[in-house]
């Protein structure tokens, strides 16, 4: 018996989010999930007249391939992938690996060599496609949410179901205010930061390119970044489990980075000069997702939180010049049960405690 709420999700992706027209080339790219979630998106996109086509992935098989990779191998990868992508108009991804710690045993070189290769491949989805990247619910990651199986689909599916038109005219607000935004800054437990955000695009982002959604994101002028951070939010990166990480800025470089593995997460920000930069600031603000589950799709959103992210800037959109083969999402949440926290702008304070204080963003508030 399937179950209805796969078609209706499908919908969404199709009609809602990438906005698929009549003739464009969509392709579906699926990562362990069920055959009815690549079916429900094939007969979508047909309904609309478009061309679906879709590529399996797994895993355990990218794992494999990552534990061996050589530049050559994945330059020819790189390259047939990126023909591909030049002949689409839509992206739609779902992913659902059971173990998020599959590719933890790749050699991190393996996975630098991979990421640096694969990112024109990524960088013109990204600019170049209408797209949207989801996970898929499984019990690893109700595991990861302290949560049953059936009560994370429950809430998967609610999360991501959400009615993101509705918060559109004040996520439209809040991007119109930090366009006009100078200096930020950011206050919380162990953390006291101070960035310029100025001439730089803010982008709402309300179900178009993530399932589930609910931010809106910049960048920090790249040189501006000074003071401390404590990211209260467990990460996943590489595969590998980060909890407590705390960075301190000069000039915008990351100069000091300790978490309970103080070696592993120095040796990602020693991947290329990059990566010890920020290449994204942005306020998360779904009302549905409190807590954080290691699973950077849904914790980014979280009502309350901010994220601030080492490496690669966003090309084409909220751009600061920022180049790395890193893109490290990291979360702070700052609601009053995770110790509360400010977000100034110019001197005015926009967000105290997870709760927005312009009557314009109050539909935001969780």
């Amino acid at each position: 018996m399937r179950d209805t709420r796969i078609e209706q999700l499908a919908r969404q992706l199709v009609r809602y989010s990438t906005k698929v027209q009549k003739g464009d080339n969509v392709l579906i790219d699926v990562f362990d999930v069920p055959e009815d979630v690549a079916i429900a998106l094939i007969r979508e996109v047909r309904a609309v007249k478009a061309n679906p086509f879709v590529n399996i992935n797994q895993a355990r098989i990218a794992r494999e391939m990552g534990i061996g990779a050589t530049e050559a191998q994945y330059q020819t990868i790189a390259k047939n992938a990126l023909a591909q992508m030049k002949s689409m108009n839509v992206y739609i991804a779902v992913r659902g690996s059971h173990n998020i710690n599959e590719l933890s045993d790749v050699p991190s070189e393996r996975m630098r060599l991979i990421s640096s290769i694969m990112r024109p491949v990524m960088n013109h989805r990204i600019n170049e496609t209408r797209w949207c990247v989801l996970r898929w619910p499984n019990p690893s990651m109700a595991q990861s949410a302290g949560m049953s199986t059936e009560a994370f689909e429950d809430f998967y599916f609610q999360a991501c179901l959400l009615d993101y038109a509705k918060l559109a005219p004040a996520m439209k607000a809040l991007a119109k205010l930090m366009d006009a935004t100078n200096d930020v800054h950011i206050k919380g437990p162990g953390t006291d930061l101070r960035f310029s955000i100025k001439g730089l695009k803010s982008i709402p982002c309300g179900g178009s390119h993530n399932i589930p959604d609910g931010e809106c994101f910049t960048a920090p002028v790249r040189n501006s970044v000074e003071g401390t951070i404590h990211y209260n939010a467990p990460s996943v990166y590489q595969g590998i489990g980060f909890d407590e990480v705390k960075l301190t800025f000069e000039k915008g470089r990351i100069v000091k980075a300790t978490a309970n593995k103080e070696k592993a997460i120095n040796k990602i920000l020693d991947t290329d000069e990059g990566a010890r930069y920020i290449g994204e600031f942005a306020i998360g603000f779904h009302p549905g997702i409190k807590e954080p589950m290691r699973d950077i799709l849904f914790d980014e959103k979280i009502a309350g939180s901010f994220h601030f992210t080492p490496g690669q800037a966003y090309e084409g959109h909220a751009d600061n010049g920022n180049r790395s083969a890193v893109h490290w999402d990291l979360v702070c949440i700052q609601r009053p049960d995770y110790g509360g926290g400010e977000i100034w702008f110019d001197g005015k304070l926009i967000r105290k405690d997870g709760q927005f204080v312009p009557k314009s963003l109050h539909a935001l508030n969780w």
